[in-house]
């Protein structure tokens, strides 16, 4: 049993303030795109109950570290699973704020449920999901939503971006998520990012922020420079998306802008 999961891009990201537990509430609207992860699950006749196999543009790391496996010994904790061999092929770069290894532990979930013709409520799939990661529930639904708490609580939103040409950029850069947040002064934002995404895209430009954009672009000026071009080639809006460093653009019409990032991840869709 195969699935593919996406991932997403954050129209605005603001950090509202932080939290006694240390961690910080925010505002931001997570929107899934095309580009995608495979996933496969294969039931296993091995002894072993688990085995991961990790293929695509990922660095080496210990299948028990990855999100994929923490997300089976979660499920396995409350249902009882066979053996399985697990297949992911990495399509979406790490460290670029596009949220790959949640969504992977997500539809992991997801797809556990089914293979296993396991009756797990939405709600307590998305509790599970929360803990793997702050945004890991948000593709239990995978729908536009506006998050707030540490990005765990969602409101339905009528945001589509249906028509509009995406082009993503990811500069050979990985972000801290860490550090960004420790540089953050956490204020409440003099409009709510839920009214502001309701304007015309064309006057997003200087309305919906990114707030880790200024620690990110002064300690990485490559992803400054990338948000940039994309406006000098025609975006409507552009954006870094999660706490970087892929910076994303909207544009009108259809753009090839390959040949200006030679040394960068390129991804390009019709939305």
């Amino acid at each position: 049993m195969i699935c593919f999961p996406t991932a997403k891009i954050n129209l605005g990201l603001r950090i509202t303030e932080k939290r006694p537990d240390g961690y910080h509430n925010l505002e931001t609207v997570f929107y899934p795109i095309g580009l995608k992860d495979a996933l496969e699950i294969v039931l296993s006749d091995e002894q072993t109950d688990y085995q991961l196999m990790i293929s695509g543009i990922t660095p080496d790391c210990d299948p028990e570290k990855n999100l994929v496996t923490k997300a089976f010994r979660l499920l396995q904790e409350s249902y009882p699973l066979k053996p399985v061999t697990v297949y992911l092929h990495k399509a979406i770069p790490s460290g670029a704020g596009l949220g790959g290894g949640s969504s992977d532990a997500a539809f992991m979930l997801k797809l556990l449920a089914d293979i296993h013709q396991l009756t797990v409520p939405q709600q307590t799939m998305e509790t599970m999901a929360f803990k793997l990661g702050a945004d890991c529930a948000f593709f239990i639904k995978n729908r536009p939503a506006f998050a707030t708490g540490t990005g765990n609580v969602f409101e339905p939103t009528a945001i589509s971006l249906k028509g509009w040409f995406l082009v993503l950029i990811k500069p050979s850069v990985a972000v801290s998520t860490a550090e960004a947040y420790a540089s953050i002064q956490p204020a409440f934002p003099e409009q709510s990012l839920n009214r502001l995404i309701e304007l015309p895209v064309s006057q997003w430009k200087g309305s919906i922020i990114n707030d880790f954009e200024t620690y990110v672009f002064q300690k990485y000026p490559v992803v400054g420079t990338v948000k940039q071009q994309l406006y000098d080639h025609g975006a409507v809006y552009a954006s870094m998306t999660g706490s970087g460093s892929a910076v994303f653009g909207l544009f009108g019409q259809p753009v090839n802008l390959r040949p200006y990032f030679p040394d960068c991840f390129y991804w390009s869709e019709r939305l």
